[in-house]
């Protein structure tokens, strides 16, 4: 039975949610500029896609072990644990750059850098879900509930950008990823103090099926959830290059903030708490269809903003697209998890939404790092880069994306049913 959402029980929910993205926020994004200063642009993507891989291989860690032979809150303890000491090796890794010997696909992967992100990432990816998991558990009412404490996490995100612009060296200082990992080693350690969560699956024996949360397929049999799925798998193409590159573009644009180009970036975190807080009432107004449909509208004027400003050096269109995060992400993909949750029944609940982060985390941001890397190379000359360009494509292609799910998505608000 899940336990009532009181002030003891949000509370610690609340303080892991903030712990889980304060170290994500703390150098996913700024490492771009750490990077940059040790001139391995070149990596960039096989940085931005070492997330995606882990999230595509954490299912079977959740499935084989988590799932079946650990409470959750321990798991997560030991999970933060490694991953935050893993993180605090990277700068050392970094030391030793060389670039790659060839232009092979896999090259980049071999860097000792890229392998200390991740083997960080394969502990930090499965906690996504774990951190999650255990809050729907412990919640009477996720549905106005679960955005509440999910902000924290939004909070957790700004502040660990923001405590990064305060390094010596801001975005280029190694500090950054110690400061991730210490955040990493206290949530490990706060864990053991959240509320007892049993294994989901103890004393079962999952089956490969079950992992990849393949029996949640059976929901695609509504053309609604088959086009959410979809559509959610192709949005996150364009999404991993905002990861990637906004950072380095929003400094190439002189649109920085307080000197700091990743200070700037939080602004859209920044903006993603107040639409996080009204989403129960945005859910009661608007519905599924239209709360999804107004996240995607969001990513095709983020991209546009972004592709017009550049000749102008409109740094009002920057700071408007960055601004727009807020939408982009609650009400598309924290949206989307609650749809989810509500499509499945309680049988494959869990295989649903980790089927989710498969599709999007995973599949969707691993082609969109790979893919912006390949726009990036092919849009730069002798050294500059055609932002235009670049920003025009994934605008268009999210333009696209929203077209279809306008016109194929017909379920109407609150029906929304998963089999039996």
């Amino acid at each position: 039975m899940n336990a009532l959402p009181q002030r003891s029980t949000l509370l610690p929910l609340s303080i892991m949610m903030f712990l889980q993205f304060f170290v994500w926020g703390a150098w996913y994004v700024s490492m771009t500029g750490f990077m940059n200063l040790k001139g391995m642009g070149g990596l960039i993507p096989a940085a931005y896609s070492v997330g995606p891989i882990a999230a595509i291989i954490s299912p079977f860690f959740l499935g084989l072990i988590a799932d079946r032979f650990f409470s959750t809150e321990r798991v997560l303890a030991v999970m933060h644990l490694l991953g935050g000491a893993l993180l605090c090796l990277a700068p050392a890794a970094a030391s030793a750059y060389t670039a790659p010997a060839t232009d092979s696909f896999l090259a980049p992967f071999a860097h000792p850098y890229i392998l200390v992100l991740l083997a960080h990432m394969l502990c930090y990816m499965p906690t996504l879900g774990l951190t999650s998991s255990l809050a729907f558990h412990n919640l009477s009412n996720r549905e106005k509930h679960f955005p509440l404490v999910r902000v924290w996490g939004t909070i957790g995100w700004i502040v660990g950008n923001i405590a990064v612009s305060f390094l010596a060296g801001k975005d280029q200082a190694a500090e950054q990823f110690y400061l991730a990992g210490g955040g990493g080693i206290a949530l490990g350690l706060f864990s053991f103090f959240l509320p007892h969560t049993p294994a989901p699956g103890a004393g079962t024996k999952p089956s490969v099926r079950e992992i990849l949360g393949l029996d949640s397929l059976a929901l695609l049999k509504g053309r609604s959830y088959a086009v959410f799925a979809l559509c959610s798998f192709l949005l996150c193409i364009p999404l991993a290059g905002y990861y990637a590159y906004a950072r380095n573009y929003t400094e190439a644009a002189g649109a920085v903030v307080n000197d700091s180009a990743v200070f700037t970036m939080s602004f859209g975190q920044m903006s993603e708490i107040f639409f996080m807080l009204v989403m129960p009432l945005c859910f009661a107004r608007l519905g599924v269809k239209w709360m999804l449909a107004v996240g995607m509208l969001a990513w095709v004027a983020r991209y546009g903003l972004f592709s017009f400003a550049w000749e102008g050096k409109y740094t009002w269109m920057v700071l408007g697209g960055i601004l727009l995060h807020g939408i982009c992400y609650d009400f598309f993909f924290v949206a989307g998890m609650i749809y989810v949750d509500r499509a499945a029944n309680k049988a494959i609940r869990s295989q649903a939404q980790g089927f989710l982060v498969l599709l999007t985390q995973g599949l969707g941001m691993l082609i969109g790092a790979q893919a912006f890397g390949w726009l990036v190379a092919r849009h730069t000359t002798d050294g500059k880069i055609d932002w235009t360009t670049v920003w025009m494509i994934p605008s268009a292609f999210a333009a696209a994306v929203l077209f279809v799910f306008v016109g194929l998505f017909r379920e109407k608000a609150g029906v929304v049913k998963g089999p039996e």
